[in-house]
């Protein structure tokens, strides 16, 4: 056996069950062999969105998934995608074929392209040593949470497998969770504990972190027991669902409810959240009273955005269990405690009703600027949310139409809403859809993009029809990179670079094989109504045009931190 098929063999016999990517001549060997072995492979139309295609399959499943590229120029084409992955700590094994000749026209440095975007190198240096190495690989993908390069060299490929090769001692792995997954010292959980009996008015905020961690009912443990609200950030949109105490997302997709109650709080505590200037708008949302705790497994996260009171180093599902366990075993010791920490805080009959009719941006009141030949944007997204089935798994693309599905369209829980924003890429959410439509069959794919990266993105649209996924894929199409119209348009720049003719977004996806509507109004959206009700034999593109007087609510606070 060659070593690229043993390779192959092996990283599906650890658990890679889905492989993404473009074959070339260097990864037909290894790619194949992980298919004969019961790996699933999706060919993508472009390296970069087969890349985010198994991110977004990762952070949907917790499970590593695989790339497979070809070298030098595959790996090139994919960059975008890894990097992505890489600064969102996606458990992703890159298999890249590698030319190690240097007068070869696909010599690259592959391992400094990958330490460049954050990914980790690693190599299959030697028919003997194949199969440590790659179990090396996929170990540090699922164990640490890392994107992992596996670089494959054309002449170790071809090679024989030695008989005496290195055995690999690896296992099969699980679902990733958060690395280094401990809990908090006994003196940080006293101190939390501390922080969280003397607060009248918490709020937890829970990230990437609290998802990672499975750490829902423990936080909800924990927040009933303190009368604390809950939050989450942009990434862990959905944790809290259906929680009457939840006030939605946290930073520039809050409501002003939401927005009045975070600035308000007199403790804070990021759970598993960096507390970034996204996610508190640039601190506006910290109280200047406010006492700010931060829990996360990575000692360098705490305090990285912002000076916090008190840092605590451990899991978040651990922590907050072990904090919520500390706190009852004091209440059970002291009579004093009878009336429980919430009395005269957050939690109070008045506010719960405040929340159920005011956290969402869709109960806030507003004036449609919709004017028949274009639909306001939060009419849009207010109709479709209403229309669309409650299990869905929900892609955002980047831009300046973002917040409009990401604060109007409701998902069930976390793993409803896979959010590719980390690294502020537009021509992602395509791509995203895709990994998340195959990690989550039983729900509704919808895919919100924005004209810009849409038509960026647009070969994939192929990939949809061809999987035979029953996507809707809404378009929101003012035809413009609609960010920087708004942000330079004001100060008088010329705007020829940035603004492009009307495109029949409708007529490409029917090009394509998907259905398709052009929606100027609310009216139009009767068409899907009809395709939900349906068999949806095809992917349904809607190109809703937009109205575009103005920029999204949250672009203006957004745009001070560039």
């Amino acid at each position: 056996m060659r070593v690229a098929e043993a390779v192959g063999r092996y990283l599906a016999r650890l658990g890679v069950d889905h492989v993404f990517g473009v074959v070339g001549s260097g990864n037909f060997h290894v790619t194949n062999a992980l298919v004969d072995a019961g790996a699933r492979f999706v060919a993508a139309r472009h390296e970069g969105g087969a890349a985010t295609m198994a991110d977004a399959y990762g952070r949907v499943t917790g499970r590593a998934a695989a790339l497979s590229v070809h070298q030098g120029c595959g790996l090139t084409n994919a960059l975008t995608g890894i990097t992505e992955a890489a600064k969102s700590r996606t458990p992703l094994l890159v298999l890249a074929a590698e030319a190690t000749e240097p007068r070869s026209n696909f010599f690259v440095d592959q391992p400094a392209l990958a330490r460049a975007v954050g990914a980790v190198s690693e190599r299959v240096a030697s028919p003997r040593t194949a199969l440590a190495d790659a179990a090396r690989a996929y170990q540090l993908a699922v164990g640490q949470r890392r994107t992992v390069l596996l670089n494959l060299p054309l002449s170790v490929q071809a090679a024989e497998l030695p008989a005496d090769a290195v055995p690999a001692d690896a296992e099969p792995a699980g679902p990733a969770g958060e690395p280094d997954g401990a809990g908090a010292s006994v003196d940080a959980v006293a101190r939390l504990a501390d922080l969280l009996a003397g607060a009248r008015r918490p709020v937890f905020i829970a990230g990437r972190g609290a998802r990672l961690s499975r750490a829902r009912e423990p936080l909800r443990r924990l927040a009933e027991l303190t009368g604390a609200l809950l939050a989450t950030s942009a990434v862990a949109k959905g944790l809290f669902a259906g929680d009457p105490w939840s006030l939605g997302v946290s930073g520039g997709f809050a409501s002003p409810l939401a927005a009045e109650l975070i600035a308000d709080a007199d403790v804070i505590v990021g759970w598993g959240c960096g507390l970034n200037m996204w996610t508190m708008r640039h601190g506006k949302l910290v109280g200047p009273h406010a006492r700010v705790a931060q829990v996360d497994v990575d000692a360098d996260a705490l305090g990285a955005h912002r000076p916090v009171d008190l840092g605590v180093r451990g899991d978040v599902r651990l922590t907050a269990r072990a904090v919520a366990d500390e706190l009852s075993a004091r209440a059970a010791g002291s009579a004093s405690a009878a009336g429980g920490p919430a009395d005269g805080g957050y939690r109070t009959a008045g506010l719960r009703e405040r929340i159920a009719t005011g956290a969402s941006l869709r109960d806030v009141p507003y004036q449609d600027e919709g004017d028949g030949s274009r639909i306001d944007p939060r009419t849009l997204s207010i109709r479709l949310d209403d229309l669309l089935p409650a299990q869905r798994v929900l892609a955002v693309d980047s831009g300046n139409f973002m917040g409009y599905p990401s604060a109007y369209l409701s998902v069930p829980d976390d793993d409803g809403f896979c959010f590719t924003q980390a690294y502020q890429s537009i021509g992602l959410g395509l791509a995203t859809a895709i990994g998340a439509a195959l990690a989550a069959p039983a729900r509704l794919p919808v895919a919100a993009c924005g004209d810009g990266g849409f038509l960026m993105g647009v070969a994939d649209l192929e990939t949809v029809v061809r999987l035979g996924l029953p996507m809707l894929i809404v378009v929101y199409n003012d035809a413009a990179y609609g960010a920087e119209v708004h942000h330079f348009g004001p100060d008088g720049h010329p705007l020829s670079t940035v603004t492009f003719p009307d495109t029949d977004i409708a007529a490409i996806g029917r090009g394509f094989g998907c259905d398709a509507v052009t929606v100027r109004a609310a009216e139009d959206l009767e068409a899907v109504r009809q395709w939900l009700a349906g068999p949806r034999p095809r992917p349904l593109v809607v190109d809703a045009k937009v109205t575009a007087a103005r920029g999204a609510w949250w672009l203006e606070e957004a745009f001070r931190g560039h």
